[in-house]
């Protein structure tokens, strides 16, 4: 429908080499800029992958709308929770939408009149999965072309500098001017992809093809694993140490994927082979057996444990699962062998539905910590769970505004051990102050200064502030008694055991004359076995003794790490 576009590969290339640049130098600072970054970058991607001559200023807006709508989200993020990744669910949820939205423009941009025809219940499935699949082909293509550039420079700066010239190889040593040519060699790749339709168009049929080859695989799988259930039962799922919501939403999202790969754009690519067509309404049916299997292990968990936000956003992806299901059930009862008719206008409006709920939830109007923090206090206060098994860390660093709000009160409780542990919580900097292995759950040595949580051997070389800095800097004296033996040279090793049940760990620090300061330390050591010994910190004696090592010499020059003579697999070898 669209004429060439000749120079579409440079200003795509261009656009993205900018974007680049501008997202690195966004992201390489301590100024929180996070959220403008995630803008550039979403809006350049989107733009540069949606964008056709025809209707050019809908792709920017569309753009530029989803930009700030991810913008949005990323800013919330940083600021819901003490010390948060922008990177949270919501995030995520929002870039799902994202990808079902572009297809979706795409196909209604092609068949619109006019801007106010906004009937996307109404759009050709055919021109809408070939979008989708069009899509991520080239996405993955232009990627893996990102991969070959990028290995590209590198071989053409270090042969360049063979002969003195590191102009290129120092250039490639900056962020900004990788991140310039990633994003170069990706506009440049979907540009040229975009020129070149019959080639994308085979290239998107093999994938399916290719795709649609595993659909019987899979079919017979889940089928002879549901069959297998009726016989064993669900107690081995759960009791197999897997998360089976997370395996069942994974085979869940395979079929669905498979199946859609075999039934195509339309009935014109319907494959023919029997095999194949079967295994796409056997796929289709068994992800509503799937879906209930996942949604029974998410309630026998949220039964144990109550909610969370990741229950509740597993829970929305179980619900999701159950449509799909739904929808193939239904559509193989309607439909019989010509149920791939019925199930591809249903699939068109559970991804409207899908964008349409994934972008409600990642914008800042249900707030999952809110529901989270009121089950987990009803738990609470009905004696459900014990105060010293109750996750403090989540309350304070994963439920947001009401969790720490939640704290507050609980510290102003009579109840003695929900007022400690709700003030320890609040004191903590980070959850693994108050989480395993540092949690009050398992050390119940109160918080005090460094300098009385170390024992130093020998007692008459003590240390000065800045080792007791450096052994709080590594974090294996938090809440725990730890020796601090002094050994060869200006090196120490940190002696500690997160509870009384763990084994010993050894942490070392050296302290470098030349800098003047105190650092981590990893000496060469052949083997260092775990002790699970019972041990009194504050009286166990340490002492360092003089061990045989050996070391391979070459021309007089060491090679390779110090050994234990006769160590290691003595065992004869051919």
């Amino acid at each position: 429908m669209d004429p060439p576009w000749r120079v579409r590969p440079l200003i795509m290339a261009v656009l993205c080499a900018v974007a680049g640049v501008v997202f690195y130098h966004l992201v390489d600072d301590d100024r929180g800029r996070d959220a403008l970054a995630a803008f550039v970058a979403v809006a350049t991607i989107l733009f540069v992958v949606t964008v056709e001559q025809r209707r050019l200023v809908w792709a920017a807006v569309f753009a530029l709308v989803w930009g700030g709508v991810i913008a949005l989200i990323v800013q919330n993020n940083r600021t819901y929770n003490v010390d948060a990744s922008p990177f949270e669910w919501p995030f995520w949820s929002a870039l799902l939408a994202v990808v079902v939205a572009a297809p979706l423009f795409q196909t209604w941009r092609d068949v619109a009149n006019g801007a106010r025809e906004w009937q996307w219940w109404r759009l050709p499935y055919g021109r809408l999965h070939l979008h989708a699949w069009t899509d991520a082909v080239i996405g993955a293509a232009a990627l893996a072309f990102v991969g070959i550039s990028m290995g590209l420079a590198f071989l053409i700066a270090a042969m360049f500098s063979l002969i003195g010239i590191d102009a290129l190889r120092e250039l490639l040593q900056k962020g900004w001017f990788v991140m310039g040519l990633a994003g170069a060699a990706f506009g440049g790749a979907v540009g040229l992809l975009r020129e070149r339709d019959r080639l994308v168009g085979n290239l998107q049929r093999l994938v399916m093809v290719v795709l649609s080859v595993l659909a019987p695989i899979l079919a017979v799988a889940v089928a002879l694993f549901l069959v297998s259930l009726l016989g064993t039962g669900l107690g081995k799922l759960w009791a197999s140490g897997f998360s089976t919501t997370a395996l069942m939403l994974g085979a869940s999202a395979f079929a669905v994927l498979l199946a859609n790969a075999v039934i195509g754009n339309g009935q014109e690519d319907r494959v023919s082979n029997p095999l194949l067509r079967w295994a796409a309404p056997v796929l289709a049916v068994a992800v509503l057996p799937l879906a209930a299997i996942a949604l029974w292990s998410l309630l026998l968990r949220i039964g144990q444990y109550g909610w969370t936000p990741e229950r509740l956003w597993g829970m929305v992806a179980v619900l999701i699962a159950l449509a799909y299901g739904a929808a193939g059930a239904w559509a193989l009862a309607r439909g019989r062998a010509g149920f791939d008719d019925v199930l591809r206008p249903m699939q068109q409006k559970l991804a409207i539905g899908l964008m349409l709920l994934a972008t409600f939830l990642a914008l800042p109007i249900l707030d999952f910590g809110a529901i989270s923090t009121r089950d987990q206090l009803a738990r609470l206060q009905s004696g459900t769970v014990k105060p010293q098994q109750f996750d403090w860390a989540a309350l304070a660093f994963d439920f947001g505004g009401d969790g720490r709000a939640a704290l507050d009160q609980l510290a102003k409780s009579k109840v003695t051990a929900i007022s400690e542990e709700a003030k320890l919580a609040l004191r903590a900097k980070s959850r693994w102050e108050i989480d395993e292995p540092y949690g009050p759950a398992r050390t119940r040595e109160p918080m005090r200064p460094v300098e009385q949580r170390v024992r130093v051997i020998p007692a008459d070389r003590p240390l000065d502030r800045s080792a007791y800095a450096a052994i709080e800097g590594i974090r294996v004296c938090d809440r725990v008694r730890c020796i601090a033996r002094w050994t060869s040279g200006n090196t120490i090793a940190i002696i500690s055991r997160y509870s009384a049940d763990a084994p010993l760990t050894v942490q070392w620090i050296r302290y470098d004359a030349q800098d003047r300061q105190w650092s981590s330390y990893i000496p060469d050591m052949a083997r260092q076995a775990p002790d699970e010994r019972k041990l009194d910190m504050n009286r166990a004696d340490v002492t360092v003794r003089p061990v045989s090592m050996e070391q391979l010499v070459v021309d007089g020059v060491p090679i390779g790490d110090v050994f234990v003579p006769g160590g290691g697999d003595t065992r004869p070898r051919p």
